[in-house]
């Protein structure tokens, strides 16, 4: 009987780990295929309709601009979409709206998942200050650089206001902000990542 018990017993603890790993390989793999197909959608639409629209009236959802970031690789571009709710950055890194937008005086701010859904910012704790973040929009490229990084509590919003760390300020020049979650795996800290506006290249008529 007791050895009955214990065979149940381990066949049991056996399919729980089964599904376990099944489980961590879909938030691993299969969360990253759903964005690499978003991905390959929204870019298509920045190619398709370059001169759509004004920046400042992009939907909920829509692709904003394209995100290159030199050192971590040639291949390292997403689209990144208007919004951070949780269907946003399901498909890419997200803008938060209302912040400044590419090129603008005041804090571009963008999020995105370190871990799951392709995991755009998993790697941004490997910048240095001076090194390149690139965004392309339709009006222009602006190539910002970074000067620092640092992790906060969740509750810490004030490093994504316009002047980060400076709650009520007024910005005086173009920042960018990444914001992702704190160690990996956990989202019980914010890893930031600052940046300033370097060059504007405006694209040809």
């Amino acid at each position: 009987m007791v050895r009955a018990i214990l065979r149940g017993f381990g066949e049991l603890c056996l399919t729980a780990g089964l599904v376990f790993m099944l489980f961590c390989a879909y938030l691993l793999w299969g969360t990253g295929s759903y964005t690499l197909r978003q991905q390959r959608q929204l870019q298509v639409q920045l190619l398709e309709k370059p001169d759509e629209g004004k920046i400042d009236r992009i939907r909920l959802g829509d692709a904003l601009a394209l995100l290159r970031i030199p050192r971590l690789g040639e291949d390292y571009r997403y689209a990144v979409v208007e919004g951070v709710g949780f269907e946003h950055l399901k498909k890419g890194p997200g803008h938060y709206p209302g912040s400044a937008l590419p090129g603008q005086i005041g804090n571009f701010v963008l999020s995105g998942h370190r871990t799951t859904y392709a995991a755009p910012f998993n790697r941004i704790d490997e910048l240095e200050p001076g090194d390149e973040v690139v965004v392309e929009a339709r009006e222009a490229r602006y190539t910002y650089r970074v000067t620092g990084s640092k992790v906060v509590k969740p509750q810490q919003m004030e490093v994504i206001g316009p002047v980060p760390g400076e709650p009520g300020a007024a910005p005086s020049e173009a920042t960018i902000t990444l914001v992702t979650c704190h160690p990996e795996y956990s989202a019980a800290e914010r890893l930031i990542l600052f940046g300033t506006l370097a060059m504007r290249e405006d694209r040809r008529t």
